[in-house]
C-alpha cells in the first residue's frame, strides 16, 4: 500500500512549527484555507485530551483549478491537508498529504500526472518547513 502522506520530524515549538509549515506551503503556491485545532475541538466536543494537533487545509489554486476542470469529483479530495502534531515537548511531526495517493482513488490518469506535480511541491514544502 502506498503511504498517504510525506512525514518528517523537527525540533521546534508547536506554534513555530505551524508558522514554518504555513510559510513553506506558501512558498510553493499553497494558501491555507482552513485551520482545525483538533486537540481543542476534541476537548470541546467530548471532553477528551489529545496531543496538540493542528490540521491546515492548504490549496494551490492553479493545481486545484486544473484538477477540478479535469474531473469535478476531485472536489471531495480538496484541500490538501498538512498535519502538525506535537509528539513530545520540542518534537513535532509534520505530515503533509501525498496528492498522488488521493488521486489514485479516482483512477484518472490525467489527475495522477497533475498530482505528481503537486507531490513535488508538497515534498519541497515539507523539506523547507
Amino acid at each position: 500500500m502506498t503511504a498517504i502522506n510525506f512525514k518528517r520530524e523537527i525540533s521546534d515549538t508547536f506554534d513555530h512549527a505551524i508558522e514554518r509549515a504555513t510559510k513553506a506551503l506558501g512558498a510553493e503556491g499553497f494558501g491555507v484555507l482552513t485551520r482545525i485545532d483538533m486537540h481543542s475541538k476534541i476537548k470541546e466536543k467530548i471532553g477528551k485530551d489529545t496531543i496538540p494537533t493542528v490540521i491546515l487545509g492548504a490549496c494551490n489554486p492553479t493545481l486545484a483549478y486544473e484538477a477540478y476542470t479535469a474531473n469535478s469529483d476531485v472536489a471531495s479530495l480538496l484541500p490538501c491537508n498538512a498535519v502538525i502534531r506535537e509528539i513530545a515537548p520540542g518534537r513535532i511531526s509534520l505530515e503533509f498529504i501525498k496528492p498522488t495517493a488521493m488521486m489514485q482513488m479516482l483512477g484518472d490518469a490525467g489527475l495522477a500526472n497533475l498530482a505528481r506535480e503537486a507531490d513535488t511541491k508538497i515534498e519541497r514544502a515539507l523539506a523547507n518547513a
